[in-house]
């Protein structure tokens, strides 16, 4: 139809300017891109350098609360004073054993105060004056132990068999309820050791009206002897 093409509108060419500075523009976008993704790793490699793994103990209890200090306070005091010494009526012929147990406190027998008080006592105090640990001869006290019941004690086969008599004296303590303290028992003499068991046993199961002193029960030592007759 046609024997000539329609020429297509020829491109400008670029000037030196122009592609000079579109050189120049893309070195700075790749300069700031390049820039731009180094702060942004070195920023990620600082949060991954500052992230530290931190495991925090659990709170620690609070220490208990200290008990209350449990203050005793005696209703009816003793009496401030002192005690006195009651010469024996007999002077007596055996050393008793030693106690341990035994009190004594030289503060107690000053002469000051009420008679039959103790030193730590309170004055005007009507409270008991404490005794458990003395022990008394019986010549010191104004009631000795005496036998309520006791029976009698068992007899050794052999000796029964035989027709043999014993007897076993022994020494021991008397409380303040009448009850022989079974380790103050002791074998003073006997005429046979198989005699001292079973006068050990009778005394134990006995009972006795215990000793006073002021009107008051205490411990007292006391030394009887237990007879074993062929027949009885």
């Amino acid at each position: 139809m046609f024997d000539n093409l329609v020429e297509s509108k020829p491109k400008r060419a670029r000037s030196v300017k122009e592609t000079a500075f579109s050189v120049l523009l893309h070195v700075v976008l790749v300069y700031a891109a390049v820039k731009a993704t180094a702060g942004a790793a070195e920023t990620l490699n600082k949060v991954l350098t500052d992230t530290t793994v931190v495991f925090l103990e659990p709170p620690k209890a609070p220490p208990p609360p200290e008990p209350p200090k449990t203050v005793v306070i005696t209703a009816n005091p003793p009496p401030q004073g002192f005690q006195t010494v009651i010469p024996p009526a007999e002077i007596p012929t055996v050393i008793p054993p030693i106690n341990p147990n035994e009190r004594f406190d030289p503060k107690d027998f000053t002469g000051k105060g009420v008679e039959g008080g103790i030193a730590t006592g309170v004055v005007g105090g009507t409270g008991p004056v404490p005794t458990a640990g003395e022990v008394f001869l019986a010549a010191e006290v104004d009631q000795v132990p005496t036998v309520v019941s006791m029976a009698l004690p068992r007899y050794p086969p052999v000796m029964q068999s035989a027709g043999i008599p014993g007897r076993v004296e022994m020494r021991f303590v008397v409380d303040t309820l009448g009850k022989v303290e079974e380790g103050s028992l002791q074998v003073v003499q006997s005429t046979h050791k198989a005699f001292e068991e079973p006068a050990r046993e009778a005394l134990l199961k006995a009972v006795f009206k215990p000793g006073r002193s002021r009107g008051k029960a205490v411990r007292v030592l006391v030394q009887q002897a237990i007879s074993f007759k062929p027949g009885q």
